[in-house]
């Protein structure tokens, strides 16, 4: 049984945090909102009073926060009470140049570090079924992934430092793209008179099959476990992906890689959150595309 602090409670974080108290390990949390640590105190973690108490004494240290600057504030405080040759995984998704000054940090405490950003959304989170994208040394991943395995199905380590969140922001680049055609694609649909049924069942035994149409359909009926069929309750809020996005077009910028689907994916979305729909799934931007049609 692992001794595991973890820092970071939200809609990702308190579920993770769960399922490593029902695997059995000792887990020690901390966040600033009361009602995620009362709510990791039903689920059986202790309640450290700070992040530097929460990690006294771990053997790995878990981080799930919003972005680059919290990760960094977080383990500028924390690793140097760490016990030495722990080990510190980041769940977060941030920028890549954040992950890497974060992997250095840990380096110069003498910590094994991890960054190992999810995907699979709350429903993963919850049902231990996320994919995990691992960034770090040989050491240090083949450290981190019993501890992963207890939270998902699916830890790839994708190379050295950094890895990880250049996997995340690629794949949900993918999917925001793909969401965004798929909806236009029902969109179209139903202008011509074509069932949403008739067009799932053609498409997902077809060539335009794709994740976000066969496990995630952003219309009601044909996949009764997506979010349309619960009034895009997410999920994965617009708002993430808006984040993302961002996240993926800095990275091209830095890199000079043209991303132009990208780009125009985050301009959608970015217009779909700023109508109010922030707190929506992210596949309710089919309801963008449609009001698109009347302008």
């Amino acid at each position: 049984m692992a001794s595991i602090a973890f820092i970071g409670l939200g809609n990702m974080g308190g579920p993770m945090t769960a399922n490593l108290v029902k695997a059995g390990h000792k887990v020690v949390a901390f966040d600033l909102v009361a009602a995620s640590r009362d709510q990791a105190k039903a689920d059986g973690a202790t309640i450290a009073e700070s992040s530097v108490a929460a990690v006294k004494g771990a053997d790995t240290v878990i981080t799930m926060l919003p972005a680059g600057k919290h990760v960094l504030s977080v383990w500028n405080d924390v690793v140097p009470s760490m016990t030495k040759g722990a080990l510190i995984i980041d769940c977060s998704t941030i920028d890549v140049e954040s992950a890497k000054a974060a992997h250095v940090l840990a380096a110069k405490h003498g910590m094994a570090s991890v960054d190992a950003p999810v995907s699979g959304g709350t429903g993963g989170a919850r049902g231990a079924t996320l994919t995990f994208m691992c960034g770090g040394d040989d050491k240090a991943f083949a450290a981190a992934k019993p501890v992963l395995e207890k939270m998902g199905k699916r830890i790839v380590h994708c190379g050295g430092g950094g890895a990880g969140q250049a996997a995340k922001i690629c794949n949900n680049m993918i999917l925001a793209v793909s969401m965004i055609a798929v909806g236009e694609a029902f969109a179209l649909a139903e202008k011509l008179g074509l069932s949403h049924q008739a067009l799932f069942d053609v498409v997902s035994t077809s060539s335009g099959q794709c994740w976000a149409l066969t496990s995630y359909c952003p219309v009601p009926g044909p996949v009764p476990t997506s979010p349309a069929n619960n009034g895009y309750k997410p999920g994965f809020a617009a708002a993430l992906m808006v984040k993302d996005l961002t996240l993926a077009q800095d990275a091209a910028k830095s890199t000079g890689a043209a991303t132009p689907l990208g780009k125009h994916a985050q301009e959608i979305y970015k217009a779909f959150d700023a109508s109010g729909n922030g707190g929506v799934d992210f596949s309710g931007v089919i309801q963008h595309i449609r009001e698109l049609a009347g302008k």
